[in-house]
């Protein structure tokens, strides 16, 4: 499982990482400050300079103030994008009601996430929650983070999943472990107690492949 934390880029920022890295492969060299003002039409070079200073401090380029063009993009092989469906809340605490296990059908979102290919691992039936509860943050899953899931319906032991409970009509993110008769929902709080329930009354609806933390 990966577990990252993003600071997100302006917009303007995201553009001008595109705009250095499609120059790059369109031409072998890179763009000039110039060359940006003009390709993402932005108002001024101190503007450019501005954000090239903050791509910088954030690792993902390199500047050589001393030759011309010297920007350098740390990673600058094209980035492969997809569309994730955002598709509800999960639990990481008591198990949330929902009215049907259909909440969770990923055809039926219309809020998407952008996330880059390594994080869904080429992996299909792919989709994202946002967690509501602390019951997983020695798992490193905090209130409000996004994790993606990767549909299946069995998971290994101690494997973290999003858990359908038929008769409560209730979803929650534990981690699932199969024991004697039983299914213990285990969380990652040591403030938190295990739940325990029959193996016919557990739906399993996917396992978690990443966590995403918005940094502010």
């Amino acid at each position: 499982m990966f577990a990252i934390e993003m600071k997100a880029l302006s917009s303007k920022q995201q553009n001008i990482i595109d705009f250095v890295r499609c120059f790059l492969v369109d031409r072998g060299y890179p763009p000039s400050i110039r060359d940006i003002v003009n390709g993402c039409e932005i108002s001024s070079t101190s503007v450019v300079d501005y954000n090239l200073r903050i791509l910088e401090e954030r690792g993902y380029i390199r500047r050589h103030r001393e030759v011309s063009r010297g920007i350098e993009l740390l990673a600058w092989s094209p980035v492969l994008r997809c569309q994730v469906p955002i598709i509800g809340q999960i639990a990481a605490g008591e198990p949330t009601p929902v009215p049907t296990p259909d909440t969770w059908d990923v055809t039926a979102s219309s809020e998407t996430l952008e996330v880059t290919e390594d994080l869904t691992q080429g992996k299909e039936g792919v989709y994202a929650l946002k967690v509501k509860g602390l019951s997983m943050v020695d798992a490193l899953v905090n209130d409000g983070d996004i994790i993606l899931m990767q549909y299946v319906n069995v998971v290994e032991n101690g494997e973290m999943a999003a858990i359908w409970l038929k008769a409560e009509k209730e979803v929650t993110l534990k981690k699932v472990y199969v024991e004697p008769g039983r299914i213990r929902l285990q969380p990652a709080n040591s403030q938190m107690q295990p739940i325990y329930t029959d193996p016919e009354n557990v739906e399993i609806q996917g396992k978690v492949i990443a966590v995403i933390r918005q940094l502010i």
